[in-house]
């Protein structure tokens, strides 16, 4: 009798951050069939944190790979997350913070893209979302769309008509959405990190745009937040 081998699974690669909202678009990408492909970018960001939490979500989720690149923004500057400016703690508002990093998830999506077209790889998973978030210009649909159209016409895989497809399962959801569909996913919310200003003893301030963006999430989702906050 002959034996039947499994096809191999479609590739895609997930753009991994360490964050909340990476961790659930890879486990959603895990969930639709992809064999997962993670990049984490050290940016040389001052919440270094989050590169463990990539590294543990990534074993978690049995990624195929995971490649962390060093690319030191901090070259550039210009954020409060690349910089020697302190990390707002009044609240989310309605301005674009000092803690967008320019044009990051255009350079971040072109390095994703790069690595998709070397391994054959058609999807690309990103997490960004629209609704509970800090006003970011290069986390709105059009962004992602427009990217998309832009990725067919930058590649040689694109030129010969292949089609690029940029995932960002989480768009329209809100940050309560977003928890309770880790929580569907069984992923563990406490392997992944949101603050951008981690304390001296470990804790997560609690009081920056990302930190409580988190915690109004989860306690709209009704859900535990594991995370150990200073404040």
């Amino acid at each position: 009798m002959q034996e039947t081998t499994s096809p191999e699974p479609k590739q895609a690669v997930v753009l991994l951050s360490g964050g909340l909202d990476s961790m659930v678009s890879a486990g959603i990408a895990r969930e639709q069939g992809f064999a997962v492909n993670a990049l984490t970018i050290d940016y040389n960001q001052r919440h270094r944190r989050e590169l463990d939490a990539a590294a543990d979500i990534a074993r978690f989720i049995g990624a195929r790979r995971h490649v962390v690149m060093p690319l030191d923004l901090r070259q550039f500057g210009g954020s409060a997350l690349t910089d020697d400016i302190e990390v707002p703690k009044e609240g989310v508002g309605a301005d674009i913070p000092v803690t967008y990093v320019p044009a990051r998830n255009l350079v971040f999506l072109s390095l994703t893209l790069a690595w998709a077209e070397a391994i054959g790889a058609n999807d690309i998973f990103i997490g960004v979302n629209a609704l509970d978030y800090s006003g970011y210009p290069d986390c709105r649909p059009e962004f992602i769309s427009a990217f998309e159209n832009i990725a067919a016409l930058a590649t040689k895989a694109g030129a010969e008509g292949q089609v690029l497809r940029i995932h960002a399962p989480l768009q329209f959801m809100g940050k309560a959405d977003i928890a309770r569909e880790a929580d569907r996913l069984g992923l563990d919310p406490g392997m992944s990190w949101s603050c951008y200003d981690p304390q001296p003893d470990g804790t997560a301030c609690g009081l920056c745009d990302s930190c409580r963006l988190r915690k109004a999430g989860f306690a709209d989702a009704g859900l535990i937040d594991p995370t150990p906050y200073s404040a």
